[in-house]
C-alpha cells in the first residue's frame, strides 16, 4: 500500500506540474500566435529574436534545467520513497517546493511566485502584438522546462538521476 501511495504521488506530483505548465504555454501560445498573424515591423521582428533567445537561456536552460527540473524530480523520488498524505495529494505543490523545503527555498519559491505573477499582470495591459511577441519568449522557456522535467524523470526512472538535493525542510 505504502509503495502504491508514493507512485502515485510521484506520478501525480510530476504529471500535474507538467499540465500546469502545458495549460500556461497553450494560452500564451494563443497570444503570440495572434501577434505573429500581424504584420510585425523590423524592430517588433528584432525585439521577438532576442526575447526567445534571452528566455530561452534564462527561463529554460538556467531556470528550468539547471535548477527547477532537477528538484523538482528529487522531490518526487521523495514522495516515491518516503509518501505522507499531504505530500502526496498535494504532491505537485510539495514538488514545486511550496512546503517542507528549506527556508531559503520556500522564500525563493514565494518570491518567484509572486513576480512572475506581477509580470502577468503587467502583460495584460500591453497591446498587441507586443504582448505577444513577449509571450513568445515565455513559450520557449516553458516548453524547455517541460521537456527537462519529463528528461530528468526518465533518468531518475533509469536509476541516472545524480544526486540532486531535495531541498527538504530540516528535521
Amino acid at each position: 500500500m505504502r509503495k502504491t501511495l508514493g507512485t502515485f504521488g510521484a506520478v501525480w506530483g510530476l504529471t500535474g506540474i507538467i499540465l500546469l505548465l502545458t495549460y500556461a504555454m497553450l494560452r500564451l501560445g494563443a497570444t503570440a500566435m495572434d501577434a505573429l498573424a500581424e504584420p510585425l515591423t523590423g524592430w517588433q521582428w528584432a525585439v521577438l529574436i532576442i526575447n526567445v533567445v534571452f528566455m530561452a537561456h534564462t527561463e529554460g536552460y538556467k531556470g528550468f534545467q539547471k535548477n527547477f527540473s532537477p528538484r523538482v524530480v528529487a522531490r518526487a523520488k521523495h514522495v516515491l520513497d518516503h509518501p505522507s498524505m499531504t505530500n502526496v495529494v498535494l504532491a505537485p505543490l510539495f514538488c514545486m517546493g511550496y512546503f517542507n523545503a528549506t527556508r531559503r527555498r520556500l522564500i525563493v519559491t514565494y518570491g518567484l511566485t509572486a513576480g512572475i505573477v506581477a509580470l502577468v499582470i503587467a502583460f495584460r495591459f500591453l497591446p498587441q502584438p507586443w504582448r505577444g511577441v513577449l509571450d513568445a519568449g515565455v513559450v520557449v522557456g516553458l516548453t524547455w522546462g517541460v521537456i527537462s522535467i519529463m528528461a530528468f524523470a526518465g533518468r531518475a526512472m533509469s536509476g541516472r538521476d545524480g544526486d540532486i538535493s531535495p531541498e527538504l525542510a530540516p528535521g
